[in-house]
């Protein structure tokens, strides 16, 4: 048997991750001593570890709480694990792809800085030097003034 301290130093997880996840009952293995103290066996590390893995993968709380409780019941709930899994493997993929969006404009600026380094590019970046470039990129800038 593990105590708090230990299993977070089994999992890869805070101490306090592992109450707040025993707390919201998702370690439904996990067992307390005549003091109340938490007491993990190997099947709770195994909870543990599986919960780490549904969070980092971005699943909310609510929805490991459903995967633990369909689990609990049996294996006439491996349907309903099937789409929640799906569900969240969409989500994931539609994060995924938001996230090579982000990677792709910061690779843009990282380049446009890395021009501006190297004296291949104005900086455009820069509200004060606006005024100067604005000829070249009045499509882009805002103007009170009607054409």
């Amino acid at each position: 048997m593990h105590t708090v301290k230990e299993a977070a130093m089994i999992t890869g997880l805070t101490e306090h991750a592992v109450r707040f996840y025993t707390d919201k009952g998702l370690v439904p293995s996990v067992q307390r001593n005549k003091n109340n103290i938490r007491l993990f066996d190997e099947e709770s590390i195994n909870w543990l570890f599986g919960v780490k893995c549904l969070r980092q993968s971005g699943m909310p709380i609510e929805d490991i709480k459903t995967y633990v409780n369909l689990c609990l019941e049996g294996d006439s709930t491996i349907p309903q694990r099937y789409t929640l899994m799906m569900e969240h493997k969409e989500d994931a993929l539609a994060q995924l792809e938001e996230a090579k969006q982000h990677i792709a404009h910061l690779e843009q600026k990282t380049a446009l800085y890395q021009a501006i380094l190297e004296h291949r590019s104005f900086d455009t970046t820069n509200p004060a030097n606006w005024e100067k470039i604005q000829h070249m990129h009045s499509d882009v800038f805002y103007s009170p003034t009607v054409r």
